[in-house]
């Protein structure tokens, strides 16, 4: 049986972000995964981050704890996603794999990623302009979206201006819904953005 994994040697990811590193392989009928381990080199340390047997998944590793995962639910795919990345994640990672085959022997493969952490310069949020002017009929539903790019993360809230100049605060969302709209909803509405 040809059983490979596949996975980039190098990877940029984004501080405060998330990123997958992949390992990948294509099951092979006979073959049966017993171990998945993520390890990690990093400068001045080494360790194991993630571990899954035949107990479940292990996080070994305390500064990996609630930031790493595995997909449960697709064969092949022993990807490792870390959330909020720290500029002390940047280190090389190993995918390592086990396999029995139906003599009981054992097959390991694995590969390294080497993983660089970049920090963007930090951008404004822009909001793309919506349409002017939506004119919709009483009783029918609808939404408006407000959609900005710039650094992450990105905060949205809604407001309706109300007379005297006031403003009201509608939601902290990106989406503002109506299910039956009213003549009463007629009016102005802005979106703020907001991030770091």
């Amino acid at each position: 049986a040809f059983l490979d994994l596949n996975g980039p040697n190098e990877i940029k990811g984004v501080w405060k972000g998330s990123i997958t590193l992949p390992c990948a392989y294509v099951p092979v009928e006979d073959l049966v995964q017993q171990t998945l381990i993520w390890s990690v080199v990093h400068d001045q340390s080494s360790g194991t981050i993630f571990r899954r047997d035949g107990s479940g998944d292990h996080v070994l590793l305390s500064e990996y704890r609630d930031r790493v995962s595995v997909p449960k639910d697709a064969p092949g795919n022993v990807s490792l996603l870390i959330l909020n990345l720290e500029i002390s994640d940047r280190g090389t990672y190993t995918c390592q794999v086990t396999w029995r085959a139906s003599n009981n022997s054992m097959i390991a493969k694995e590969i390294m990623t080497k993983v660089e952490v970049v920090k963007v310069a930090a951008t404004k949020p822009i909001i793309r302009a919506g349409q002017l002017g939506l004119t919709v009929p009483a009783g029918a539903s609808t939404s408006l979206t407000c959609e900005a790019s710039g650094s992450p993360p990105i905060s949205y809230r809604w407001f309706r201006i109300i007379p005297e100049g006031q403003v009201m605060l509608l939601s902290s969302g990106a989406e503002l819904a109506w299910d039956s709209l009213q003549p009463s909803d007629s009016g102005t509405y802005f979106c703020e953005a907001a991030n770091r």
